[in-house]
């Protein structure tokens, strides 16, 4: 790889894909109060609307009664993470209100997307090539399309440096996982991946769906659970055994990941015992694309109304101290990647985010209506 290749993968990278290692930028927001005794919120029972079913359901959909519900996370799952300031910006717990609505039992199938494209001709962010004028400076020749690709490292590296295990490649898109000369033959059942945030929306509005609300999106994973720390309740491994596809093992390192969960990599959908309302894949595999704005302080400004917020849409623009400029959209539930090592964002609870036009190959989505 040349210098100037080098260059454009580092600017590319640096601009499309900011947020991937946020975790560590947390580690400054609210670490004033580490190590103090701090009175916080508790879960409060969780209470659901009864027999409010509509009697049609929509093919590979499953009904979310929707409820009053306590949203959040604790410090005591922040005793669950290795890297401390995971959880800050998912405090305080607050009490949020959802209507009803009908949710995707799996996230979008490469097998679904692909209809979605064959039918409108859609080509997704990772397929073009950036324009001039997002990256002044960059020579032409040198803005090629592509999305960042997790990149197994020789040994272990300093976890600080997540550069050391994402690379921004030429070619990587949805039908591409790896790079140009990777594939998704036979790999209908599995997830879409490197879709940016238009892409989502895009083929929700196409389906007749749309994204779901972070505050609906907790609810459905909750699956009418009181304050749970995974999506299955409050032990990682019932009966010794893994609920999602997560990474075990040394991580970053290549060939690290022992599966003791079953994969290595990315999995096919529903692999798992779906959560209480019949949902599969709410931790672990694939971040989840969310409709909301993502703001570090937007849990904090909740919980200082004193009320039940009902039907949050999110805050009105994205607030992420460390990329002030970037346009940033929730994510949820973590990915394949996610390790008590790094990262323990499969926590139920727990929050990620990303810039809109950003992809990689463990991000995807799924739809309500």
């Amino acid at each position: 790889m040349g210098i100037r290749e080098k260059k454009i993968i580092r600017v590319i990278f640096f601009m499309i894909i900011p947020l991937i290692g946020f975790l560590y930028v947390l580690l400054s927001f609210g670490i004033q109060n580490s190590g103090k005794k701090i009175s916080e919120p508790k879960f409060e029972l969780t209470v659901e609307n009864k027999n409010n079913k509509p009697k049609n359901t929509p093919e590979g959909m499953v009904w979310i009664p929707g409820g009053e519900f306590s949203m959040g996370s604790n410090f005591d799952d922040e005793s669950l993470c290795s890297i401390k300031g995971v959880t800050n910006d998912a405090r305080p717990i607050h009490r949020v209100y959802v209507d009803g609505f009908w949710m995707d039992k799996t996230e979008v199938t490469n097998e679904e997307f692909a209809k979605f494209v064959k039918a409108t001709g859609y080509v997704t962010v990772a397929e073009k090539k950036p324009l001039a004028e997002e990256f002044p400076g960059v020579p032409l020749v040198e803005l090629i399309a592509g999305s960042a690709v997790f990149t197994p490292t020789k040994s272990k590296v300093d976890l600080n440096n997540y550069l050391a295990w994402w690379e921004y490649v030429g070619g990587a898109d949805w039908r591409h996982p790896t790079g140009s000369d990777s594939n998704i033959t036979g790999k209908d059942n599995y997830p879409v991946v490197h879709i940016a945030f238009e892409d989502a929306e895009a083929y929700a509005k196409w389906a007749g769906k749309r994204l779901p609300t972070e505050a609906e999106w907790e609810f459905a994973a909750r699956g009418g659970k009181t304050g749970a720390s995974y999506t299955w309740g409050n032990v990682l491994k019932p009966e010794g055994k893994f609920q999602a596809n997560i990474y075990q093992g040394d991580f970053p390192v290549d060939q690290g990941d022992t599966a003791e969960d079953g994969f290595v990599g990315l999995a096919p959908v529903a692999q798992y015992k779906p959560n209480g309302y019949g949902l599969y894949d709410m931790a672990g595999n694939v971040w989840e694309w969310i409709n909301d704005w993502y703001s570090e302080d937007y849990y904090q400004i909740l919980s200082e109304s004193g009320k039940v917020t009902r039907n949050p849409q999110g805050p009105e623009s994205s607030n992420y101290s460390a990329e002030p400029n970037a346009l940033t959209k929730v994510h949820r539930g973590g990915s394949f990647l996610c390790t008590d090592e790094y990262c323990t964002r499969y926590l139920v609870g727990s929050r990620g985010h990303g810039e809109k036009k950003s992809s990689a190959n463990h991000i995807g989505f799924r739809c309500v209506k």
